[in-house]
């Protein structure tokens, strides 16, 4: 009778061993972030304030806990060594009930201690960067505005004129530069869309669309920086274009020649205010053919929204304000006092 093949020496023993250890490890490591004895300093080193000498930003990379830990380290959040990198590991172990540790860039205080540096790995909110457009810039400006902004990725396109709303936008690091374009024309279409549900009555006879009250908000957001003038400038225009009468208004012809690529670098001539072109209110009656920038909240409430009044006219008083007036000759008046406030 053939003999029973010998059995493999069992591999228990060695697997019981390492059970064994394990255990007995993080019940050692437990007591040491828990208390007592050498948990004692373990706890003091897992609570105390750490190395970091001033509040920073970290990009925490993808990847495992050692790559965190490195740049951690790198940036000095936690302290360096081998003590210090087996606590922290450990901590994140015996504390994985609390969630998981996000890669993003996150901003971590002064002195952070070990155990605010896992709660923030945990439910700390990415860092946003900010980016303003400002009322009144023309597209090619808001393109080198997003083209320029930091921890941005990929190119800025040329937006529409008048398409992106003029606020401050908010983002993550490695967020993409058509992405910030396309939310500010969301955003615009959104204001534009609210306003117009709003707009006066009194306006459907002049103003016929939320793109038509786009063009004449651009022009006021170009005459005036002064929120409370806005509407009197509206009330102009439209008591113009009521009338037939050129709007004449000085943005718009450098517009013509710039098409909204500053700067003109000189003064308008006499030849600039004569030469035809669709922009040039100077030549043409109504409103142009498009906006000439991106105008703020106010210019757009303002076109929804002008003041009453019979004023035709209006030049700086040389103040930081203008001269609203009803007549041809109180214009001129008001534009000799201009001129002499100029000279002295």
């Amino acid at each position: 009778m053939a003999s029973k093949p010998k059995k493999k020496p069992a591999k228990q023993p060695a697997k019981k061993g390492r059970a064994a250890l394990k255990w007995l490890g993080g019940l050692f490591l437990l007591s040491a972030l828990a208390g007592g004895g050498t948990g004692f300093f373990a706890w003091y080193n897992y609570t105390k304030p750490g190395p970091l000498p001033v509040a920073t930003d970290v990009v925490v990379p993808h990847g495992g806990y050692a790559s965190t830990i490195s740049a951690l380290q790198q940036a000095q959040v936690l302290p360096s060594g081998w003590f210090a990198d087996k606590l922290f590991v450990t901590a994140i172990s015996l504390t994985r009930k609390s969630g998981q540790l996000h890669a993003a860039e996150l901003h971590f205080p002064q002195h952070v201690s070990m155990q605010n540096v896992l709660f923030i790995l945990r439910h700390g909110k990415p860092v946003l960067h900010k980016l303003t457009i400002p009322e009144g810039l023309s597209a090619h400006q808001i393109q080198a505005v997003i083209a320029s902004a930091p921890f941005l990725e990929g190119e800025a396109p040329l937006p529409a004129e008048g398409s992106t709303l003029p606020q401050t936008y908010n983002y993550l690091r490695n967020s993409q530069r058509v992405d910030i374009v396309k939310r500010a024309q969301n955003d615009m279409q959104t204001a534009l869309d609210t306003i117009w549900q709003k707009h006066d009555p009194a306006l459907d006879g002049i103003i016929s669309s939320p793109q038509v009250l786009l063009v004449l908000a651009s022009l006021i957001e170009k005459e005036t920086a002064l929120p409370a003038e806005r509407p009197m400038v509206a009330r102009v225009f439209l008591n113009r274009l009521q009338k037939g009468m050129k709007l004449q208004t000085d943005p718009t012809v450098i517009y013509a020649i710039t098409h909204g690529n500053p700067p003109l670098g000189r003064a308008l001539t006499h030849t600039d205010l004569a030469t035809p072109d669709p922009y040039n209110t100077y030549a043409v009656t109504g409103l142009p053919p498009g906006p000439i920038c991106s105008p703020g909240m106010s210019s757009l409430e303002a076109a929804a929204h002008p003041a009453s009044g019979d004023a035709l006219f209006f030049v700086a008083n040389g103040n930081g304000g203008h001269n609203f007036s009803t007549t041809l000759a109180e214009h001129n008046r008001n534009v000799s006092a201009f001129r002499q406030h100029n000279t002295h």
